[in-house]
């Protein structure tokens, strides 16, 4: 028998979340960020559910070429380009978009003579990890101009180092700073605004955004949940109770002993562990539903499964449904708990993990 746990992905609330960026940014275009197996939900599964997005925006040629193969043919953006001549090839294959952020980047493509890429130029406002110098733009950009092997024209970007911080100056600057290397090279097309520039940041409304975390249900922001930005979950972990026993006042739960029952009750085990993705530093207290009924996790996780206190749900039993994070719990309320953020919970998901897709 397959094991109960599961991720169900609800695909209509993916296609729900793009209109919510759609309608912040009316008059800019979307790149949907799907990286990272769409961000733990299934790259291929992920980007047919978002054909009305104009882009997609992903991290490595391998998951290019999964989608390429898997029939998608938006147009699709390498965000960190290539790292060596050898993949040109298959750029031009599979006619993808690559980002320029880097000298050696554009020393192969300033002697490679083959056919030409559409290319997109980063720009390091403030993140500091990939992108060229606000001082250098304006000369690596007539440089790619230049280039036979660059289609024209050529669009900017820069990456957002803050912008969950909506008390910080820090996305302001970057806006300014981006704008004062763009504003000098005439019309161009440029992207600036991640999910958090969506939402809060109108400045970073350039002619494209690239909507990542909030497609999947999640705010993008420290102090909000998603459904307070109309944004609804996609991912929904769930599993059953496999166990139920009464344990004595005094006696310790789980590895470790970390938990000691500060009364008679009733404790349920459920099929779901870090073998499964989940954080396995999630504490006691982090909050689980049981038929709908908000349950505590009691003592360590283990790789298999995890230990709850039944005392708010007395009639539980074997084989009832246990949802993990998802619909009706909030993953930015499971990753607070587990000291991590949304992002990591998603992607973490394990492949022993079971995936339904509902539209």
């Amino acid at each position: 028998m397959t094991r109960a746990t599961r991720a169900e992905i609800n695909l209509a609330a993916l296609k729900h979340n793009l209109q919510v960026a759609r309608d912040a940014t009316p008059n800019a275009r979307q790149m949907a960020i799907i990286k990272a197996n769409g961000y733990g939900h299934g790259l291929v599964e992920v980007a047919r559910a978002l054909r009305r997005a104009d882009a997609f925006g992903v991290a490595t040629l391998d998951e290019a070429i999964n989608l390429r193969e898997g029939g998608i043919y938006h147009p699709i953006v390498l965000l960190e380009g290539f790292t060596r001549e050898s993949e040109l090839p298959f750029i031009h294959a599979y006619d993808l978009e690559c980002v320029i952020h880097h000298e050696s980047q554009l020393a192969i493509l300033e002697k490679h003579k083959a056919k030409p890429m559409n290319a997109w130029l980063k720009i390091d406002t403030g993140m500091h990890r990939l992108g060229f110098d606000v001082a250098q733009a304006g000369v690596v950009y007539e440089r790619l101009m230049a280039c036979e092997s660059v289609n024209k024209p050529i669009r900017l970007m820069t990456h957002l180092a803050n912008a969950d911080d909506r008390n910080d100056p820090t996305t302001e600057q970057q806006c300014q700073q981006f704008m004062s290397v763009v504003q000098p090279l005439g019309q161009v097309e440029t992207t600036i605004g991640n999910s958090a520039g969506i939402l809060a940041w109108p400045d970073s409304h350039a002619h494209w955004v690239r909507p990542g975390i909030m497609l999947y249900g999640v705010s993008p922001f420290k102090d909000s949940l998603a459904e307070q930005h109309k944004l609804q979950s996609v991912m929904t972990l769930k599993s059953e109770l496999i166990g139920v026993k009464p344990v004595k006042k005094g006696e310790r739960v789980g590895y470790g002993g970390t938990y000691t029952c500060n009364a008679d009750m009733t404790i349920g085990v459920v099929a779901i562990g870090y073998g499964d993705g989940y954080p396995r530093h999630a504490g006691s207290g982090t909050p689980v539903l049981v038929n709908d009924t908000r349950v505590p996790l009691i003592g360590r996780v283990s790789m298999d499964m995890i230990t709850i206190d039944l005392t708010a749900a007395p009639s539980a039993s074997v084989g009832d449904s246990v949802t993990l994070w998802g619909e009706g719990l909030p993953v930015e309320t499971i990753a607070s708990h587990a000291n991590t953020i949304g992002y990591e919970l998603l992607c973490g998901v394990t492949q022993r993990v079971n995936y339904h897709y509902l539209d």
